[in-house]
């Protein structure tokens, strides 16, 4: 697995959100619409950080899974691309780097 797998996974929630299957879950999500999805958001997140808590690395990681797929949806309910989120990430981790540099000056000069 490589991190394009959340690419992929969008590529797949984007297309169920156009074109309905019966039965899917993530049609489901859009058919209940933005109250739902975001009670799912709620629900995944207090999941996330008790599982934390817990310390089981297993139960962390797949409520992270479980947290990850249903902000995707909602990224796809409100019509935010995953390119925005990716430009965004990018951007910060470019004021980081610069930030590191600035840290990195001689602070006896």
């Amino acid at each position: 697995m490589n991190a394009n797998i959340i690419e992929e996974l969008n590529t797949v929630i984007l297309d169920r959100k156009t074109e309905k299957l019966e039965g899917s879950y993530t049609c489901y999500l859009f058919e209940k619409g933005l109250d739902k999805i975001l009670k799912k958001c709620g629900e995944e997140c207090a999941e996330l950080i008790i599982a934390a808590k817990n310390g089981d690395k297993r139960e962390l990681c797949l409520e992270a899974c479980d947290l990850l797929y249903h902000m995707l949806v909602l990224l796809a309910e409100r019509g935010v691309p995953l390119t925005d989120i990716f430009a965004e990430l990018a951007e910060r981790a470019e004021k980081q780097k610069n930030l590191k540099t600035s840290h990195a000056v001689d602070k006896n000069s």
